[in-house]
């Protein structure tokens, strides 16, 4: 049965990064498509600028444009309130209900999930795949263990991927500094960024 990956960020801007990895673990999980979910409001980051989710949606849809298997979902930018990913793999899980959901994220991200909301339910919608850059010590993830216990352990799936050194952060210092941000992120999405003037104010 053909299963979906779901990679959700602030994508703020998109880069290779975010788009490598997911190429990877398309490939790797034999997955039917990633859908790529720009959130609305990041619960995570309060008081921190961030970029229209209109503007992010659009970077992140030039970016995937080219992808035959590639997606981008409005869920979290239409919904209202905070974006709570337990509330988009509830929504995705009803959209697809027959097929395997993946939850991509790194593997950082996954190590916090105790802190986010309802977590424990979060690994009965979705799998996740905790991408991490090869030969990374995964001893770490000992303590998840024995937080979420056995039976939903077995749900966090370590994956390899060619992690770039590239940051959304630096992305948008470089071109707040005029700096090229070339080859760090698609053409189409720093043409876009530039002509809207999102991080050179």
């Amino acid at each position: 049965m053909a299963a979906t990956g779901i990679m959700g960020g602030t994508f703020d801007p998109i880069h290779y990064g975010h788009l490598r990895a997911a190429e990877e673990v398309l490939q790797g999980f034999g997955l039917e498509r990633v859908i790529f979910v720009p959130s609305g409001k990041p619960p995570h980051k309060p008081n921190e600028h961030v970029t229209s989710a209109e503007h992010r949606y659009l970077m992140t849809q030039l970016a995937t444009l080219d992808h035959p298997h590639f997606e981008v979902s409005r869920l979290e930018i239409d919904r209202e309130g905070p974006s709570y990913t337990l509330d988009t793999l509830r929504a995705l899980r009803n959209q697809v209900a027959e097929k395997d959901l993946y939850f991509i994220t790194g593997l950082d991200a996954v190590l916090e999930t105790p802190t986010w909301k309802s977590y424990t339910e979060l690994f009965k919608l979705a799998d996740f795949i905790a991408v991490t850059r090869p030969g990374y010590d995964l001893s770490a993830l000992a303590g998840l263990k024995e937080t979420l216990g056995e039976a939903l352990f077995q749900r966090i799936h370590p994956f390899p991927v060619t992690l770039l050194a590239i940051s959304s952060s630096d992305i948008r210092r470089k071109m707040r500094e005029g700096k090229s941000v070339r080859y760090l992120v698609p053409d189409a999405v720093a043409k876009y960024a530039l002509k809207e003037r999102l991080y050179t104010c």
